[in-house]
């Protein structure tokens, strides 16, 4: 009966898939739309800072020590976002079997483990920050710029790592509105305390970069409050209570069973960026920067795509939960179906818009030109980019973290990092680097679509074809 009880309570087992996709989605997207923006508009009034006497072209300065952080920022996310996952997809899992005692430790747990992820980050920010750029520049108003920023953000990161957690809480639950207000909410404080805190307007102090920096970890802190209240009041799937916060061997072990290969594959973003700050730094420092601010600008279509992505993993792994192939099936559908289509519609945007959305910023001309060149190519990889993201979140979904990894680990190292070491040796150089990426997709998505073959095999086939989920509420499954 307590099965029976949650599924028809919860909207991931009753809603036609179709539908729940984008109602679930819809929200998610808007909210990560919304996260890219912001994160362009921190680089957008860096770039617009004025230069001093003592320094001449202090915006690209700003820009290029933004970029130069921007990989440790990542790791924070990955760690945040990959334990998320996991935590995500065995809540989701556990709702849809109707444990709800087993879904409320999850949540207890979950929480421990992000106060224990903030205190190693807070840590890495004291000690280690001044080592780490260092390893990527040696340009002293660089290396001030990059570490100030760098250091405030990981010692308030406490904001960020939490609300990943919380966000995936309630979306695990189908309450993806609610985890976008906090989002919105944090993002907008952003928006308006950049300029503020960066030039400082309405009587604060000029502050440069660490106005940045300080804006950022507001609004963070901002979606964190908003998300903690939600989750505790109105996230009435999950019991909240002291004791669920005692930590569990096994439940954080069925946490990581998914999440660590999450984390893992998240972090290869962050890995992937390091490694190509470095390596296009063979090329020209303008090299580093246009591939700064076009990551920022393709963060817009990418952010889009995980955020259908956040809905996909909690849809397919309630009903593989309960068992239903059939809404398990068209959950994999219709994710591919409207990734791909944010990613063209993506694509054809970008392409139109290269030269203007690269002008947003005060870049040199070299920069410039090397940003919309940038864009015009690695753009014409975006629907690998956009099939195997989807594959990656079915994966995670079905509790195969490892195949997930296996897509990132080729799209992000095994064949970008080479071939754009590779390309650096040419004399057309600054021409080349940029299809290390479309090729790369190319080449994970071939390995992509035989897992998924094999996954299929092993989890969907001997499921039966069921639709008692969608005569719960009345509605076809």
């Amino acid at each position: 009966m307590e099965k029976q009880g949650t599924m028809e309570m919860n909207k991931m087992g009753v809603m036609p898939v179709k539908r729940l996709m984008l109602t679930m989605g819809v929200p998610m997207i808007l909210s990560m739309v919304l996260q890219a923006f912001y994160n362009i508009v921190d680089s957008y009034f860096v770039s617009s800072m004025k230069d001093t006497a003592e320094i001449a072209g202090r915006g690209e300065y700003g820009v290029t020590a933004l970029t130069l952080a921007f990989p440790v920022q990542m790791l924070m996310i990955a760690v945040g976002v990959g334990t998320g996952v996991g935590i995500n997809a065995l809540l989701s899992k556990s709702l849809g079997e109707g444990n709800r005692e087993k879904a409320s430790k999850v949540a207890g747990n979950a929480i421990f483990l992000g106060i224990c992820t903030y205190i190693v980050f807070m840590l890495a920010g004291v000690f280690g920050i001044d080592a780490y750029m260092h390893t990527q520049t040696s340009d002293p108003v660089v290396l001030q710029m990059g570490s100030s920023y760098l250091r405030i953000c990981m010692v308030l990161s406490f904001g960020v790592i939490m609300f990943m957690i919380y966000e995936k809480l309630l979306q695990a639950a189908g309450r993806t509105v609610l985890s976008t207000i906090a989002q919105v909410a944090g993002a907008v404080t952003n928006i308006v305390l950049d300029p503020i805190l960066i030039f400082g307007y309405l009587g604060f102090p000029a502050m440069g970069i660490e106005g940045a920096a300080y804006a950022t970890v507001i609004g963070q802190f901002v979606s964190l409050v908003l998300g903690a209240v939600f989750q505790h009041t109105l996230n009435r799937d999950v019991n909240s209570g002291i004791r669920y916060l005692i930590p569990q061997k096994k439940i954080i072990g069925e946490i990581y069973k998914v999440g660590i290969p999450a984390i893992i594959m998240q972090a290869l973003m962050s890995f992937m960026t390091y490694g190509i700050n470095i390596i296009f730094g063979r090329v020209s420092v303008a090299a580093v920067t246009a591939y700064g601010v076009y990551y920022k600008i393709q963060q817009f279509v990418f952010f889009a795509a995980f955020g259908l992505n956040n809905a996909l993993i909690p849809i397919i792994g309630f009903n593989y939960g309960m068992q239903d192939k059939r809404r398990v099936k068209d959950g994999i559908r219709y994710g591919l179906i409207y990734t791909l289509v944010i990613m063209l519609a993506g694509a054809v945007l970008l392409q139109v818009s290269a030269a203007g959305l690269a002008g947003i910023f005060s870049l040199s001309d070299e920069t410039y030109q090397l940003c919309i060149k940038a864009i015009r190519i690695i753009t014409l990889g975006y629907l690998f980019v956009g099939a195997n993201i989807t594959y990656q979140g079915i994966f995670q979904a079905f509790g195969q973290g490892v195949s997930s990894l296996i897509i990132s680990l080729i799209r992000l190292v095994v064949v970008a990092l080479p071939l754009a070491y590779l390309f650096t040796t040419l004399e057309n150089a600054q021409d080349m680097i940029w299809w290390a990426f479309p090729i790369a997709e190319g080449c994970a998505l071939a390995v992509a679509l035989i897992l998924m073959k094999k996954i299929a095999e092993k989890k969907l086939d001997g499921m039966k074809e069921t639709h008692h989920a969608g005569r719960a509420e009345g509605i076809p499954a």
